[in-house]
């Protein structure tokens, strides 16, 4: 019952209940999905590529009481199986696109971004042995916290040996990505896989 929700964000939360059963009345299909740390303006843009569909994203407790928690209490058959995995951070997907449209586009979706800790690597990136003249000399001190065996010479950092930062599949520590953030060179050569992943899907209309 919402009406012992608190009533700070109660009534975003009956918008939400609403705008859930109102997608259930006007599109065919609904699709649970996670969200794999992905930024707002990458989000943003997913969902200029489907305005045709419409994305809801709030409290799963919320959304699961708006498709019904269990049969008795479902706003259309079977979508009280949607609620079961409305786990973590979940959203739910409308649409009228067929099923195979949308799980290909989504399995195959993926966006740049600069390197952040947990990403996985999609290259090897090697610091040669000699001067690093891409990194100002204030890092020296900061480069050597971060694991890299290196000196100052005549102002310019200079590494020791050579360093292998990332292999390719690798996932990022957090020292990692800060090098590979530093080194604007190579930053942005590795991303994450920010796929929206299809859990479930439910039928709603015939």
């Amino acid at each position: 019952d919402l009406s012992k929700t608190k009533k700070h964000g109660l009534e975003g939360k009956k918008e939400l209940y609403k705008k859930i059963q109102s997608n259930v009345e006007n599109y065919a299909h609904v699709f649970v999905f996670a969200v794999n740390d992905m930024r707002n303006s990458k989000l943003k843009s997913v969902r200029e590529q489907w305005k045709h569909s419409r994305f809801c994203i709030g409290k799963n407790k919320v959304m699961a009481m708006a498709l019904g928690r269990t049969p008795e209490e479902e706003y259309r058959p079977n979508l009280h199986k949607i609620g079961q995995v409305l786990v973590g951070e979940r959203g739910l997907l409308f649409t009228n696109q067929s099923v195979d449209e949308v799980t290909n586009w989504f399995q195959s979706y993926s966006a740049g971004d600069y390197a952040r800790s947990g990403n996985i690597a999609t290259e090897d990136v090697i610091l040669p042995e000699g001067p690093l003249e891409q990194f100002p000399h204030n890092l020296e001190s900061y480069l050597r916290q971060l694991g890299l065996p290196t000196t100052l010479k005549k102002g310019v950092i200079h590494l020791l040996k050579e360093h292998v930062v990332c292999s390719e599949g690798d996932r990022l520590s957090p020292e990692t990505a800060r090098i590979l953030v530093k080194e604007q060179s190579h930053g942005s050569l590795v991303s994450r896989n920010e796929s929206l992943d299809r859990i479930s899907t439910s039928i709603l209309h015939a």
